[in-house]
């Protein structure tokens, strides 16, 4: 079975507007069907933990439900807006937002992802420079064979 490197972004939103949501629903969606890159977590402790908290959720319900009901990602944001006590109001999505696009990776995060593209320079912020990890890793996988 073929493993799949996740390629939506975290600068990517859906109809609730949440930052990273997107790329949160297709890593444990490819986790569920056994699918997901072996170097990457459906869950993890940077973008994954920050949005699930901010939304007043749980980790592993998030999880089970992916996992469970395998939904549309229309769905799963149709679920969270279910969930009682999740936290959907404008401020709360506008605060996660900004703190998803104003993180930085540390210096030495950022100088392996950029080494490992071929840069000596390059983009600061986590999300971008994410994008060209999972772009260096889909590329290894995909195409360089």
């Amino acid at each position: 079975m073929s493993k799949i490197v996740p390629l939506i972004s975290s600068g990517t939103k859906g109809p609730l507007g949440v930052l990273h949501l997107p790329r949160l629903w297709q890593k444990v969606s490819l986790e569920a069907a056994g699918k997901l890159a072996d170097d990457y977590d459906a869950i993890g402790g940077g973008y994954d933990t920050m949005v699930i908290n901010a939304l007043g959720l749980e980790a592993e319900a998030v999880r089970s439900y992916i996992t469970n009901e395998k939904p549309t990602y229309t769905q799963f944001e149709a679920w969270i807006s279910a969930q009682d006590g999740a936290t959907l109001g404008d401020d709360d999505i506008s605060k996660i937002n900004s703190d998803i696009a104003g993180y930085n990776h540390d210096g030495e995060t950022k100088a392996g992802i950029l080494g490992a593209c071929g840069l000596e320079s390059g983009a600061d912020d986590a999300v971008n420079l994410n994008n060209l990890e999972d772009w260096q890793d889909f590329h290894a996988a995909e195409i360089a064979g």
